[in-house]
């Protein structure tokens, strides 16, 4: 084992606080937040143990989460699914013309290309 993997290994987490890993070193029964989600579920519980690394900019850490006491991702509910669309339609409609485009409205514009400046930005078309 070389000395920077065994900087980072504390499993009884006596230096760290909480049991410590290094890079791919953690036992099975953790997953991080992404691994969860990628299994469909979410965690449910605070955080169990750490990953430690070398990286660009000094240490970098990720989270572990006990597999077995994640709990099933939640789905959203057919009212904020039609919210989050509607919220999505609305940042593709121009104020100015209401028309609605096929690209998101540029926030530091305010409106769509075509409003913003007519000779720089040919006309499109409504999608």
């Amino acid at each position: 084992m070389s000395r920077m993997r065994a900087a980072y290994w504390d499993p009884d987490g006596d230096r760290y606080g909480i049991p410590t890993f290094w890079w791919r070193g953690a036992p099975p029964g953790y997953a991080t937040r992404r691994q969860l989600r990628a299994a469909g579920l979410r965690p449910a519980q605070p955080i169990a143990a750490q990953v430690l690394w070398r990286g660009v900019g000094g240490t970098r850490s990720a989270y572990l989460y006990r597999v077995d006491l994640a709990r099933p991702k939640r789905t959203a509910t057919p009212a904020q699914l039609r919210a989050v669309r509607a919220a999505l339609t609305a940042r593709r409609t121009c104020r100015v013309c209401g028309v609605t485009r096929s690209y998101y409205i540029p926030r530091s514009l305010g409106e769509c290309l075509t409003c913003a400046d007519p000779a720089t930005f040919p006309e499109e078309e409504a999608a």
